[in-house]
């Protein structure tokens, strides 16, 4: 049999048989894109899994204090104070390998403007937080050592607050 006689042939059956002909293509059509939906799916959340996790930095250490027992009473890290500021400068000043350290106070609260407010986490660093986490700031700009020292009442807010 030659090629001609195979595509006659082919014509034919599916001539003969359209819905058939027409189902079969529709199956393979659905096949061939749900195929690509779930490969496009899987690529795109593997790049947002690499941005947040490149975004959490590869080489960052945070120490943050234990858990401990007080009369019997065991309490949680986030109750102590073990870490001070003294543990902050030893870390800048004596480790070789450290080119930024951020201490860090966290709380959560209310924030109030006008006749609108919105719950919130609040965290108290310093302006090199900022490079060692990669954020950025769309408007206005960072805090500097000066403000820290005068514990001035300046602060950045995430782009939820702004719009909440």
């Amino acid at each position: 049999m030659n090629i001609v006689n195979l595509f006659k042939i082919a014509l034919r059956a599916l001539s003969g048989n359209k819905f058939r002909g027409f189902l079969t293509m529709l199956g393979i059509i659905i096949g061939v894109a749900a195929v690509i939906c779930m490969l496009a799916i899987g690529q795109g959340s593997k790049k947002s899994i690499q941005y947040q996790i490149s975004t959490m930095g590869s080489n960052m250490i945070n120490i943050r204090p234990g858990n401990g027992q007080f009369g019997g009473v065991r309490q949680s890290s986030s109750n102590m104070q073990t870490l001070k500021l003294e543990d902050y400068e030893a870390i800048i000043n004596q480790a070789e390998y450290i080119t930024a350290a951020s201490p860090e106070v966290q709380s959560s609260g209310q924030v109030i403007f006008g006749a609108n407010n919105s719950p919130t986490s609040v965290y108290g660093v310093n302006p090199s937080y900022l490079d060692i986490r990669k954020y950025s700031i769309d408007q206005g700009e960072m805090f500097d050592e000066s403000a820290i020292k005068t514990a001035a009442k300046v602060r950045i807010i995430g782009q939820t607050v702004v719009e909440n």
